[in-house]
């Protein structure tokens, strides 16, 4: 049933129009709760360690081997690396490390579902993921994804190939049932940067059944287009989907499955191509006017009510999907990235906007509350003045949820990167810096962290470096963050 903007204005009167529902949806007893909590203006940027000592696990040290800065008490172990840690076919481990999901595995150990983002033809990278014996999509595309065991004293045990042949393997995500499903962030089509095949789909990988994953095949009802990740909504079935892309920007897409359906290991792939119904989002604010940007809010407790409004051809036959709504028909967002499913809800990352967006900011968390159908602004970064220098964070890309409270963000703007914290009321505080300079002394590099995650216990958080392709472990004092 659509939620008419009349529908949405009245309920604003009640709640407060453009702010937190403080007391009901806004303010939640798990985490990260109650982001929202305090509004901030978009100009004011998130400092590390504002608020007092108890705020995060304080300063970040140097780390003497170059690779990873973490507070005292925090250590971390190098899991994979591309170019010295093996598969267990002997081939290097692929680079551009992405997005990552754990799973319990056998006798304590952990597994991780790694992608490689790789994109255009195997010629391009040194290290493209191996085209595994049945496990083969396009032999001309580089990506996929692997699969990593890490023992329970988190050490690296094996990894092997969980998919090959496909492209530009960007983020993903966890479902209900065990599985990862895996993004391709391109809309190359046959014949086009040498592939043999269309590509731009979502494919599911099975970290515990090796045979499951042969003969891959694309969830095509999810549509084809830069996927970056995806969310399942364990109670209605719904998939929650962004897209990566500008010109214009990208959108974000509801997936409702057809009536009698059932999820399980497998069951999406038994999918047919036009299953079920793809939508877009249309938002309007407490007014009832329709939002044509999610970068037009500066206040973070904005919120916006959404419709959805079904997607013409999903599997952009002639014209990209982003492209065959008019202004006016749906809600942009620029540079969706990252999701992650809690508290009910999907919380979604349109990351750093620039001139292309109605206005700059460098990056926002979004919530979105299935049961009210309401979009709510819970983290705003204000636009970094100096990203060379330590201190403020700009560009969040992949998220999640920490069992110690609030969000674990990856820093994926300019100059240094950062993993870092939010809290509950909004605050932030770094956890780590990369210091892997692939630049020159003069003009140095960092790569962004991707793949951010903790492990079944909650007792290791993982997080890659993507270029080279670093797989980190890292282990300390975690406490919950008030």
């Amino acid at each position: 049933m659509s939620l008419s903007r009349r529908d949405f204005a009245k309920r604003s009167a009640y709640t407060g129009a453009g702010v937190a529902l403080v007391g009901s949806a806004g303010v939640l007893a798990t985490a990260p709760g109650a982001l929202a909590a305090e509004a901030t203006e978009a100009g004011a940027v998130g400092r590390p360690g504002h608020g007092g000592p108890s705020l995060g696990y304080g300063p970040l040290i140097a780390d003497p081997k170059g690779i990873l800065a973490l507070p005292k008490g925090f250590s971390y172990k190098i899991i994979t690396r591309t170019g010295e840690t093996k598969l267990e076919s002997g081939e290097s481990t692929p680079s551009n490390h992405d997005g990552t999901a754990t799973f319990e595995g056998p006798r304590g150990a952990t597994l991780l579902v790694n992608n490689h983002e790789l994109g255009g033809p195997r010629s391009k990278w040194p290290h493209p993921v191996p085209l595994a014996d049945g496990l083969v999509y396009d032999p001309a595309a580089s990506g996929g994804c692997t699969v990593v065991e890490v023992s329970k004293h988190g050490d690296h045990v094996t990894e092997w190939v969980g998919i090959a042949g496909t492209a530009t393997n960007c983020a993903g995500g966890r479902t209900p049932w065990g599985t990862w499903l895996t993004c391709e962030e391109t809309e190359d089509k046959a014949g086009r940067n040498g592939m043999t095949k269309d590509h731009g789909y979502v494919f599911e990988v099975d970290p515990h059944d090796r045979k499951a994953n042969r003969d891959p095949k694309p969830i095509k009802a999810l549509g084809r287009y830069a996927h970056e990740a995806v969310v399942v909504d364990p109670k209605r079935g719904h998939l929650y989907l962004t897209e990566d892309a500008s010109g214009p920007n990208g959108l974000l897409y509801r997936w409702v499955p057809p009536q009698g359906f059932e999820h399980g290991r497998g069951k999406l792939r038994t999918l047919a191509d036009d299953a079920g119904v793809l939508q877009a989002p249309k938002c309007y604010d407490s007014g009832g006017s329709f939002v044509d940007d999610l970068s037009r809010a500066t206040r973070t407790g904005t919120v916006y009510g959404v419709d959805w409004v079904p997607v013409p051809d999903r599997d952009a036959k002639s014209v990209s999907v982003r492209k065959q709504f008019a202004d006016g028909q749906i809600t942009r967002a620029r540079k969706l990235e990252g999701m992650w499913w809690a508290d009910g809800g999907a919380y979604i990352v349109s990351s750093f906007a620039r001139e292309e967006s109605p206005v700059q900011h460098d990056g926002q968390v979004w919530f979105y509350d299935p049961k009210r159908r309401t979009l709510t602004l819970k983290v705003l970064l204000g636009v970094n003045p100096d990203p060379s220098k330590d201190g403020a964070f700009d560009g969040p890309d992949n998220i999640t949820v920490s069992p110690y409270g609030g969000l674990v963000i990856a820093e994926d703007g300019e100059g240094i990167q950062h993993l870092f914290g939010a809290t509950e009321d909004g605050r932030t505080y770094p956890i780590a810096r990369n210091e892997l300079n692939i630049g020159t002394a003069e003009e140095p590099e960092f790569s962004e962290f991707t793949g951010v995650v903790f492990s079944p216990d909650g007792s290791t958080l993982f997080a890659n470096i993507q270029v080279p392709g670093i797989m980190l472990a890292i282990t300390g004092p975690w406490r919950r963050q008030r």
